[in-house]
């Protein structure tokens, strides 16, 4: 049998990230089919919100199945799931149907997009245990970026071949993208080493880390590791949706520039937050996981806290940036921190579990700025709100490099 390439298996899970990732540019169909079909916003919103949610539901309830059953069956439903989910939203667009467009883009799309970001990076995480970090943070930095790709895309199609035959055609593209790239997905065999890396190991130049343990989803969920993870990305992802949500109006309320400005600031924000998934997640290859989220924590708190005071466009949209490259980052390190703390038995499973918190954040955040915007009359307050949320997650994160420093230290003296 011949060895499968680890970075041809890097790349199959950026295409599978890459397609489902276009869930970011929704809001490039808002307005036209607003425009063509007389709905509110509400309306068009839902569809989105329904897809975030079955997104970190599937993801919860699937995991099992992605760990029992491999990356290649599960990407394979997840690209039939995101293809037909996307494809029946143009049938939905032409009935003028919304409870279609909510089952279609919402239920069976959320569902396709759930299955599909959990089922290459646990079996990125196997291919390269040198590179835990790194890995998991290509695959992911291809959902970030997608929807520079797809913006355009669907905008051009749009207005070239309407808002129905464009969903027909995007879904047959990424049902294309998604089937071959999920045919190359395979897990390696049981303790996989890379050639030069085993020989760096046994001429004692490289130092293998040691898992702290190696647990199943259902002793994982018994740790208080487990929900300390879930915290921070809870809080990471609240505070990150929140932003990308307010930045146009924060960027015209509290620096004074225009609408076009602030959309085109807007739009940088998503190569950062892209970028920031591969930079922060190789750092914590280095740096280790829990001192890069202690870091996004301590350095978040500062950014939220002075942001609505500085008045200096430049400084202003390098602290926006900076935070957006810490909300990809987030996401990126994630399923690298889960492999060093509950091993690669389950990490699939644990790791859509884990996922429920963006579920949550997504119905959080917006929350909380819309209420706070009410009660204040302004969006820049609600930063302060979110400031304190990072030095919740700061004390959390602190808690858990000193919980694993523990348990390390039993284990050398047993």
């Amino acid at each position: 049998m011949i060895e499968k390439n680890r970075w041809l298996m890097a790349l199959s899970a950026v295409g599978v990230h890459i397609c489902i990732g276009s869930v970011y540019a929704w809001s490039v169909y808002v307005n036209p089919i607003q425009e063509q079909l007389s709905w509110t916003l509400t309306d068009v919103t839902i569809s989105f919100s329904i897809a975030i949610f079955f997104l970190g539901l599937s993801a919860a309830l699937m995991g099992k199945f992605v760990e029992k059953n491999g990356p290649r069956v599960s990407a394979l439903i997840a690209a039939s799931l995101f293809g037909l989910g996307t494809a029946g939203s143009g049938l939905a667009i032409m009935m003028e149907s919304k409870i279609l467009l909510y089952f279609f883009y919402g239920v069976l799309g959320g569902c396709g997009l759930g299955i599909g970001y959990i089922s290459p990076v646990s079996t990125l995480v196997k291919w390269f245990p040198d590179k835990r970090g790194m890995a998991t943070g290509l695959a992911i930095m291809g959902f970030g970026f997608a929807s520079a790709i797809w913006g355009p895309t669907i905008k051009v199609l749009i207005e070239a071949v309407g808002i129905a035959n464009t969903f027909f055609i995007l879904g047959a593209v990424y049902f294309v993208v998604m089937f071959l790239s999920a045919l190359y997905l395979e897990a390696p065999e049981e303790n996989y080493m890379p050639k030069k890396f085993k020989k760096k190991l046994e001429e004692g130049k490289k130092k293998l880390k040691k898992d702290l343990s190696l647990l199943g989803v259902n002793e994982a969920i018994k740790t208080p590791r487990f929900y300390g993870l879930w915290l921070m990305l809870f809080i990471n992802v609240t505070c990150g949706i929140a932003i990308i949500g307010v930045a146009s109006p924060l960027l015209q309320e509290v620096v004074g520039i225009s609408a076009i400005a602030a959309a085109a600031a807007v739009g940088l924000m998503g190569i950062f937050n892209g970028a920031g998934r591969i930079f922060w997640a190789s750092l914590s290859d280095y740096l280790t996981r829990p001192v890069v989220y202690i870091i996004f924590f301590a350095t978040q708190a500062v950014a939220f806290y002075v942001l609505p005071s500085i008045s200096e466009i430049v400084l202003f949209q390098f602290i926006l940036y900076f935070i957006m490259s810490c909300y990809g980052g987030g996401f990126a390190s994630i399923p690298a921190y889960i492999g060093d703390i509950f091993g690669t038995k389950e990490l699939g499973a644990i790791h859509g579990y884990i996922l429920t918190a963006w579920a949550a954040a997504g119905l959080v955040g917006p929350l909380i700025i819309s209420i706070v915007k009410d009660v204040t009359g302004s969006y820049s307050q609600t930063l302060y709100v979110f400031a304190g949320f990072f030095v919740i997650a700061f004390i959390i994160s602190i808690l858990m490099l000193i919980n694993i420093k523990t348990i390390q230290k039993q284990k050398e003296i047993n």
